[in-house]
């Protein structure tokens, strides 16, 4: 992250001189940071990013506070004092040091809270992923995160797992701000917009303030063409019809950024009507869209390629490091997620032609989210494990 602030401060931009980045807002498209670090916050980098940049919010995960904290010498001094707490097991003292800086992070972003009445500002932490199967579980930590961070911009972020859901339901209707994670599949997404919409219509029946809640559903992208260009790959490679490899060709690359138009579709289908139209009269937002996992993976395809198709009203991205500070540079903004929704449907279709199964690659795609997220916070408590070792060592 070292070379967003100095990008920032200095901003080019295109050849309008205008940033790119800030003119994502005027699509109706809320840029996040997929980022936390001590340094940005303690630095004012997140503030030069809110000014300069428009940057609207934050997310975290398991495998971001990982990188950041293991071997990081910000985090020296809270890792010494808290290994000599001997209350505090390896994930008491990460969830010490992970929510002193949600917290300063939430501080930063509490004027973007105030100015767009609450629509952002947020910063996200993730409930254990550990806990992705326990619906029990899920709702119990994701209330102690709440309480504990004692933030109103905080989000707490919950996987859409089949367990995941009814806990979003639940937390929804207790008031706590919830950032659905690990989504892939349409018909799951909608399920997840349903529970959010019912627990809202749970507070507002026992007497809370919808107006004060806030959801977003994260839907995964470019995982998704890692995995079905792979496999489109393998069975291009394989066949020896030209016209069968041109197909494959044609939606090789096109699947994740298709997929999220028909989801956006469903979005606005599912907020519209009289039984949404009853939350907004009392001040209930929408659940926006989020995209996430939108750094480029394959190099065949533009370094914004998935920033640049995803963008429209009512939407947020969240956007890595890197890939923010290349749309800063050279992205070309344009309403581009309602374009040519029919091809959109071809390229769905063409994957089932193909014989590849869109629910196959979307189910391994949730569960290996899950998995991911497990090494990356056992690699982390292991971090924190060493460093406990080491104090209780130097103070023999």
């Amino acid at each position: 992250m070292s070379s967003t602030a100095d990008t920032t401060a200095s901003t080019a931009g295109n050849a309008h001189g205008e940033n790119p980045l800030k003119t994502l807002t005027k699509f109706g498209q809320s840029v996040w940071l997929d980022y936390i670090r001590r340094d940005l916050i303690a630095t004012g980098e997140l503030q030069k990013l809110i000014t300069n940049d428009g940057l609207r919010g934050m997310t975290s995960n398991p495998s971001i506070f990982e990188k950041s904290i293991a071997g990081n010498a910000d985090y020296q001094k809270d890792l010494n004092e808290f290994a000599k707490d001997k209350s505090l097991d390896a994930k008491g003292i990460y969830e010490h040091i992970a929510i002193k800086d949600i917290q300063s992070a939430a501080d930063v972003m509490k004027s973007v809270y105030d100015q767009t009445a609450h629509r952002d500002g947020y910063i996200s932490l993730e409930v254990s992923p550990f806990l992705a199967h326990d619906t029990a579980g899920t709702i119990e930590e994701a209330r102690r995160l709440w309480k504990t961070v004692d933030r109103k911009n905080l989000m707490v972020k919950v996987p859409g797992t089949k367990e995941g859901i009814p806990a979003i339901k639940q937390l929804i209707s207790e008031g706590i701000n919830i950032n659905v994670t690990l989504l892939f599949a349409q018909d799951v997404y909608e399920q997840v917009a349903e529970a959010y919409i019912a627990g809202l219509e749970t507070l507002a029946k026992n007497g809370g303030d919808v107006s004060k809640i806030a959801s977003v559903a994260s839907f995964f992208i470019s995982r998704i063409d890692t995995l079905i260009d792979g496999e489109i790959d393998a069975k291009a490679k394989a066949s020896t019809d030209a016209a069968q490899k041109a197909a494959f060709e044609k939606i090789r690359g096109q699947v994740a950024i298709a997929n999220g138009k028909l989801t956006y579709q469903a979005y606005k289908r599912i907020f519209s009507g009289a039984r949404w139209e009853a939350l907004a009269a009392k001040g209930a937002k929408s659940q926006r869209v989020l995209w996430a996992s939108t750094s480029t993976k394959d190099p065949k395809f533009s370094d914004v390629y998935y920033v640049e198709g995803l963008i429209g009203q009512d939407t947020v991205d969240t956007i890595p490091p890197a890939t923010l500070d290349a749309f800063r540079d050279h992205g070309k903004p344009r309403a581009s997620l309602e374009e040519n929704i029919p091809a959109a449907k071809e390229t769905m279709d063409g994957l089932a032609k193909s014989g590849i199964s869109m629910k196959a690659a979307t189910d391994k795609l949730t569960e290996d989210g899950v998995k991911l997220f497990e090494e990356a916070f056992d690699k982390l408590l292991g971090a924190v494990k060493t460093q406990v070792a080491k104090v209780a060592g130097g103070a023999k």
